[in-house]
């Protein structure tokens, strides 16, 4: 019983009291006689002569008294509101509403049932008129905790999405104080996302505060969590730790590795058996084929924790490695080659060279492709083989070369600075008294991002000519300002010099795990240079601030970073935590940039795990839809009163005897048909009739539904906002926008399709196809949008994972020959005079169907069949552009950031509509001249 009562709320159960008067009815019921039988009286004398037969009775049919008891309690139950399987526990509907959603990172597991949870919820606020607070837990200090109407809060929820950072649960105890210093919640529902956090204890408390004054609901979510983390490139295969928040059910979640273009390169397929949290994926691959990944994603569950991005770090180069002995050392751990391997093993391929002449040496590695040559304590270089490094350098090479007894002086031209001749010993004429540490790193060095050893000492060294130039060239000093590390650039490639040697007899260097950094990031800075064409000027991530040039979203993908995104310091990425002013992404410029994940090698996926005084809140997510049971109760209480009205028909004799039972009979049929039979549904009251009278009543844009639902959420927003625009600047004023299925929806009410691309959308259907290719056929126009622009550049239509979808899906289509939109379209001038079309992007042209050739006398007609182009094509993406929200206020920023460009955007969808709407009326202006020198005359 109490799980029966428990699926049951009212919304007004205080009405409920007056069940207590039942009894008091009961008792006035039972006193009241029913109406007397009426008959003919006779005459008097006859009327006294009758034996009385029967009495009247004093009290009502125990029957009838019951029927009508029951009448009056389904009244009293259907006036207090009853729903079967509420929302909430709470049996407040009054009074302000605190809606805390988690929409961190981990929400993207059960976003849609999040928010589709967040709504229903709010729809029920907009029925009761409640003022509603929202608080999303990622979006942190930057909200105003201020009460708003039910129907704004609505719209704001519908806006949100995940983020690809955690969730920061403490940042809203000051937002929830502040709230509540001027009207305290009765109702705080928190919609929590799987996982803990690490200053959810100040969260918990300031829940706790409201206990005694508010209801408090939390609805715990029932979604697994996955995260990618410690990529590792070893020699042989590239290895990527799974971790899962639950571990009780074995998995096999599947790995898929692309490159910058959106390629896929491999896909692995890992088994997580019960009670295991991580496992690995091993993707053996070539190391040319592993050194193309850019990006590793988990199939199916799109979060920017199940997104890892690779950068140079994680690419093998080749590096050769020629030392002053080319032959095996017999003493391995006394050679300069021993460390240099161990150091470079485990991100760096190591070719070997089988000669033992120097010059022949050089020629095989570079045959072999190197990218970074070390030469470790050789001296004077044989004239061929100093040429042959020079052009190699200058091609975009980078020489690392160690000091040693062969390299005391200047012996050739290979060198970033000048040398003094000999070399400084502790203890001999250019000495120090005690061995010297490590320094500094220069800001401007590949070294920026790393933290100074303080175990390592130098007793020797070559030492540098002072010059003006030196403090420029020197990537890494010891403590009394000597140089320990130069540089300088050659070409396209580069030339450094470790003033001490490659094993230990100069310094204890090559035992720290300095030594590996080091030449992992001149690794890593080489293929940099070869990547990107640089010259001698310091680049613009030279600098420890990395700006940040691609940032994750809350599905994994990289977008234009937000306004709000700060760059990060190179030297705190190790350390750094994602938040809103540090988001998951790329930063440093296109050609040179460094990836920072979401998740750390240390990092694991927790549960959320509430307090005991918070698990009596707590509660699952409803499995059904609620019910209201008004309507049923409404239908049993008219039928009742219809029943107990024909009984007192009958027992006052107004009805003759042969037609009680028929009748009784009838009306009992009648009154549990009206009280257990569903409610009749009228046929305008489908949702395929709702939403055909709902296109044709009114003029609407439409846009084709993607099954994504940040993208869907863009085109509404984007169709929203030109539906102001056209509504304030033209004569045509549609109504809200609606999102179209091509499997199901009529397609034939609306005039405009904006269709947006997304690389991983379901490909239509043959019946859509058709649907779509009819709708062409018959007038419809279709905006076709890949928003790619940003990555792909202008002109065609491949490149791209959108542009390949697209081209795909044009294979079934019956396209006519497009082209660029030329200077004589009417496009250019149905409303506003345009000469490019831009949209958050711009450079993509605008394309549309093809106009005929032009005629002998060079002029082409811009009139088509008095048609309209069916199908328009665009990169720019358009609706981001035109997106905003119910305050007017714009979503996204134009890239690059410029008001006139928004304005050109919003131009040209007018454009476009009033193109799409009129025809090519506007065609006819060429008769401009030739009507008016008519009305001249």
């Amino acid at each position: 019983m109490s799980g029966l009562f428990a699926s049951l709320a009212f919304a007004t159960p205080w009405v409920l009291a007056a069940l207590a008067l039942l009894p008091a009815i009961w008792w006035l019921l039972r006193l009241t006689p029913p109406r007397p039988e009426q008959t003919t009286f006779p005459p008097l004398r006859l009327l006294l002569s009758i034996t009385k037969q029967e009495e009247t009775p004093n009290n009502s049919p125990w029957w009838l008294t019951l029927l009508r008891l029951l009448l009056i309690a389904a009244l009293i139950v259907a006036l207090a509101g009853p729903t079967w399987n509420p929302l909430t526990r709470s049996t407040t509907t009054t009074g302000p509403l605190w809606l805390v959603i988690d929409n961190g990172w981990d929400a993207a597991a059960g976003w849609s049932q999040q928010q589709d949870l967040a709504l229903k919820l709010l729809d029920e606020a907009v029925e009761n008129g409640r003022p509603v607070l929202v608080l999303a837990s990622a979006d942190g200090p930057r909200q105003t905790p201020a009460l708003t109407g039910a129907p704004e809060a609505r719209e704001h929820v519908r806006a949100l999405a995940p983020r690809s950072w955690p969730n920061d649960r403490a940042q809203l105890a000051p937002l929830m104080q502040t709230a509540a210093s001027d009207t305290p919640p009765t109702t705080l529902i928190w919609l929590p996302s799987s996982l803990q956090t690490a200053e959810d204890k100040i969260f918990f408390q300031a829940l706790a505060t409201y206990e005694d004054t508010t209801t408090i609901e939390i609805f715990t979510p029932d979604a697994q969590v996955y995260g990618l983390k410690n990529l590792r490139n070893n020699a042989q295969s590239m290895r990527l730790d799974v971790t899962r928040m639950n571990a009780e059910e074995p998995e096999s979640p599947e790995v898929l590795a692309v490159d910058g273009q959106g390629r896929t390169i491999a896909r692995q397929r890992i088994t997580l058996a019960s009670g295991e949290k991580t496992g690995t994926a091993r993707l053996d691959l070539p190391a040319d084929l592993r050194n193309d990944i850019a990006r590793l994603t988990l199939t199916g569950h799109r979060a920017s924790g199940t997104t890892f991005l690779a950068d140079e770090r994680w690419k093998r180069r080749k590096v050769g490695i020629l030392t002053d002995s080319l032959a095996q050392e017999t003493q391995p751990l006394l050679s300069a080659r021993y460390y240099l391997n161990r150091a470079l093993a485990p991100f760096a391929d190591l070719p070997s060279t089988r000669s033992t002449d120097l010059r022949e040496a050089i020629t095989d590695l570079i045959d072999k492709g190197v990218t970074v040559m070390v030469l470790a304590n050789i001296g004077t270089l044989p004239a061929s083989a100093e040429d042959q490094l020079n052009r190699w350098v200058e091609n975009g090479g980078t020489l690392v070369r160690f000091a040693g007894p062969n390299m005391a002086g200047e012996s050739d031209t290979l060198i970033p600075v000048r040398l003094r001749g000999g070399d400084r010993t502790l203890g001999g004429s250019l000495s120090w008294k005690q061995p010297q540490p490590i320094g500094e790193f220069a800001a401007e060095g590949p070294f920026r991002a790393l933290t100074v050893p303080t175990d390592v000492t130098v007793q020797r060294q070559v030492l540098a000519q002072p010059s003006a130039e030196l403090p420029n060239k020197t990537w890494a000093s010891l403590q009394d300002g000597t140089p320990l590390v130069t540089a300088d650039v050659r070409g396209q490639g580069q030339i450094v010099l470790f003033h001490v040697t490659a094993d230990t007899t100069w310094s204890n260097l090559p035992l720290s795990g300095a030594f590996v950094q080091m030449l992992q990031a001149i690794t890593t800075n080489a293929a940099a240079r070869t990547n990107a064409q640089t010259d001698s000027e310091p680049s613009e991530t030279s600098s420890t601030m990395l700006p940040p040039y691609r940032v994750l979203d809350g599905t994994g993908q990289l977008t234009t970073p937000p306004p709000e995104a700060l760059p990060l310091n190179e030297t705190e990425l190790a350390s750094l935590s994602p938040s809103w002013q540090h988001q998951p992404g790329l930063y440093g410029t296109e050609s040179a940039f460094t990836a920072f994940n979401l998740l750390k090698a240390e990092d694991e996926v927790v549960g959320l795990d509430l307090p005991q005084e918070l698990q009596s809140a707590a509660r699952a997510y409803p499995e059904s839809e609620p019910v209201d049971l008004r309507a049923p109760l409404w239908a049993l209480v008219l039928s009742l009163a219809l029943l107990d009205s024909v009984i007192r028909i009958v027992l006052s004799g107004a009805l003759q005897r042969r037609l009680v039972q028929p009748v009784l009979v009838a009306t009992l049929g009648v009154s549990v048909a009206l009280a257990f039979a569903p409610t009749p549904s009228h046929a305008q009251e489908t949702a395929a009739d709702i939403f055909a009278l709902d296109a044709t009543l009114d003029t609407r844009l439409a846009y084709v539904r993607t099954g994504d639902a940040e993208v869907d959420e863009i085109s509404r927003a984007g169709l929203f906002g030109l539906t102001r625009v056209l509504t304030a600047r033209t004569a045509l004023e549609p109504e809200a926008p609606v999102g179209v299925d091509l499997e199901t929806d009529e397609l034939a009410f609306f005039p405009f399709l904006y269709w947006p691309i997304t690389a991983d959308m379901p490909e239509p259907s043959e019946a859509a196809i058709a649907r779509l290719d009819a709708y062409m056929r018959n007038g419809g126009t279709v905006l076709i949008d890949t928003r790619d622009q940003l990555t792909a550049g202008s002109g065609g239509f491949s490149g791209t994972p959108e542009r390949t979808k697209l081209r795909t899906m044009l294979e079934s289509i019956d396209v006519p020959p497009l082209e660029p939109v030329p200077s004589d379209h009417v496009l250019t001038k149905t409303f506003y005079i345009l000469n490019e079309f831009p949209g958050r992007y711009a450079g993509s042209p605008l394309w549309v169907q093809a106009l005929p050739a032009a005629t002998a006398q060079g002029r082409r007609p811009v009139r088509v069949s008095d048609g309209v182009s069916p199908i328009l094509i665009t990169a720019n993406d358009m609706a981001a552009a035109w997106a905003i929200d119910s305050n007017g206020t714009y979503l996204y920023p134009t890239v690059p950031p410029n008001p006139s460009q928004r304005e050109m955007a919003f131009r040209v969808g007018v454009n476009i509509l009033m193109y799409v709407m009129t025809g090519n009326y506007k065609s006819d202006q060429v008769h401009i001249p030739a009507l008016l020198e008519r009305l001249g005359q």
